[in-house]
């Protein structure tokens, strides 16, 4: 199926979705810094440079889009267009995030996911009930956080 809009404004368009600094991560920063948790973001010195990394608790966190990690949920579905292409890319990005996530535990750090779903549509968690679990997290000693939309 051809793509419905020209190649400038699809450039333009996908030139708009960021990486870092979303407004999802931002949320999920001012939330925690808001309960006195302090962090550094996006550390180059980490496999996959995590959104936050909490070297008081040894733990780091990443903040997940649905669509660009593969997410299991209502917010991810392959597009139509350039089918083969966007295939390789995600499923490029879902393998760099297993061996990201197996070089941060084998550090001796925790890992924290936080996925889109569980910040926006129709199966998200209150802001108060993720910062709770992340800070529930971020005391204990468990290994791995995953959160995600209900």
């Amino acid at each position: 199926m051809p793509d419905v809009v020209s190649p400038e404004v699809r450039s333009r368009m996908m030139s708009g979705i960021r990486s870092k600094n979303t407004k999802l991560e931002l949320v999920i920063r001012s939330g925690l810094h808001k309960r006195g948790f302090r962090y550094r973001i996006h550390k180059k010195d980490f496999p996959g440079k995590p959104d936050l990394v909490f070297r008081k608790y040894n733990a780091v966190i990443f903040v997940h889009g649905c669509f660009w990690h593969k997410h299991d949920c209502h917010l991810f579905k392959w597009p139509k267009s350039r089918e083969e292409f966007w295939r390789a890319k995600i499923l490029g990005n879902v393998k760099r995030d297993r061996i990201v996530e197996e070089q941060i535990l084998s550090a001796g750090w925790r890992i924290g996911i936080i996925w889109e779903c569980a910040l926006k549509g129709k199966t998200r968690l209150s802001l108060d009930d993720i910062l709770d679990e992340c800070e529930t997290w971020l005391s204990g000693k468990a290994q791995k956080m995953e959160i995600r939309g209900q």
